[in-house]
């Protein structure tokens, strides 16, 4: 198996690492950051990224809220999981949910970004938990459009399980350049710190097997019919430059889930939250006042 990022070497600047902590529930090992005081918050990151997404969000939310952010599995700093079935929608919706209840903490708000967002709004169908609202940020809630599943995943699949392939394409999308372009296409601006962080880890064989073996067994059609049973409010967030998630996608979910609310910003891409955090913060903000007047 390819090896993942190293804690002592990769992670020793690591956003936020003094709020580190490594669990292991029922066979998987997390790397989860835990900081601050107050209502749960639960951030999880999409595909490809990891805690080093929510560097700036998470110390703002903190200052109220009690922030958990795991790394997923097989990304960043957590252990790839014992089977592809831990790369599911379902069993990684099973392994967040099995690592909140490890560290005894139910969030009020879970808000995930990209793919975190299925994964959250799949937790709370299958009664997993019970926050008051979901915050989707630009999320990956629909099938690859122009192409299906069955292509998809047997291409995605065979390059996961391939170490020789992870290793390629480790090389190539880990120099600057080419890190570069790739979020560039996000149509997201964010600053050198960030940079250096997906470049790392953009540079890593395990992390990019990681991913690649998520894609392979992403399956969202099941999501997309089981989520007009969803009962916490949801906001689809959508940034207008997103490169990733066309911002149409937003009004496609809403026609499955009537009463969630459309939230956009103007100006910012896929990686909206660490463009400007201090939105998001007011969101949330928002949200939970008006959850609390409810």
């Amino acid at each position: 198996m390819t090896a993942g990022p190293v804690w002592e070497r990769d992670g020793r600047d690591w956003p936020n690492r003094e709020a580190s902590r490594f669990v292991t529930v029922s066979g998987q090992r997390w790397h989860v950051q835990v900081m601050g005081r107050g209502p749960v918050v639960l951030l999880l990151h999409g595909t490809g990224a990891a805690t080093h997404s929510w560097r700036d969000l998470a110390p703002a939310l903190a200052e109220r809220f009690t922030v958990v952010m795991p790394d997923l599995p097989g990304h960043g700093f957590t252990a790839a999981p014992a089977s592809a079935a831990g790369y599911t929608l379902p069993g990684v919706a099973r392994g967040v949910a099995g690592l909140l209840h490890y560290l005894d903490l139910s969030p009020v708000l879970m808000i995930g970004h990209s793919a975190g967002a299925a994964i959250a709004i799949r937790m709370c169908l299958d009664g997993a938990t019970a926050p008051r609202a979901i915050i989707s940020l630009n999320g990956a809630l629909l099938p690859f459009p122009g192409m299906t599943h069955e292509v998809f995943s047997p291409a995605a699949r065979f390059l996961a399980n391939t170490p020789l392939a992870a290793w390629a394409v480790s090389l190539f999308t880990g120099t600057r350049s080419s890190v570069e372009r790739l979020l560039r296409a996000t149509g997201s601006r964010i600053d050198a710190a960030g940079m250096r962080y997906y470049s790392r880890l953009a540079a890593n064989p395990g992390h990019v097997r990681g991913a690649l073996a998520l894609m392979a067994n992403w399956d969202l059609r099941t999501l997309v019919r089981d989520m007009s049973r969803l009962q916490p409010r949801l906001l689809l967030v959508t940034g207008t430059r997103d490169g990733m998630v066309p911002p149409a996608e937003a009004y496609r979910i809403r026609s499955a889930v009537p009463s969630a609310e459309i939230v956009v910003l103007r100006g910012l891409g896929h990686l909206a939250h660490e463009e400007r955090p201090e939105e998001i913060v007011r969101l949330v903000d928002r949200v939970l006042i008006e959850e609390a007047a409810a």
